[in-house]
């Protein structure tokens, strides 16, 4: 018995949400900072260097105001980032 097996690529896997790794891309020299909660308000607990591999939970906020999205991670670190350093809506 043969089994197919699918094959999901780099573009359609950016678009999957919750407990999948994700690069960090600050598009920068910079890192990207880890708070302790979604929004610039919070402490920095954390940076991660550009192409650091973070596990993202799937958990999105919006900040009003700093007007854009964080996202969770808990890999290498439990945090929140910009959701635009792992290539999700600003």
């Amino acid at each position: 018995m043969s089994e197919m097996m699918n094959r999901i690529n780099d573009e359609a896997l950016e678009n999957v949400l919750g407990g999948v790794m994700k690069v960090i891309r600050t598009g920068t020299s910079q890192n990207a900072a880890v708070r302790k909660g979604p929004g610039t308000e919070f402490k920095q607990i954390k940076s991660l260097k550009n192409g650091t591999k973070v596990n993202f939970t799937g958990t999105v906020f919006y900040s009003p105001e700093d007007d854009r999205n964080f996202a969770e991670i808990d890999f290498p670190v439990h945090g929140w980032v910009a959701a635009s350093m792992i290539g999700l809506q600003r």
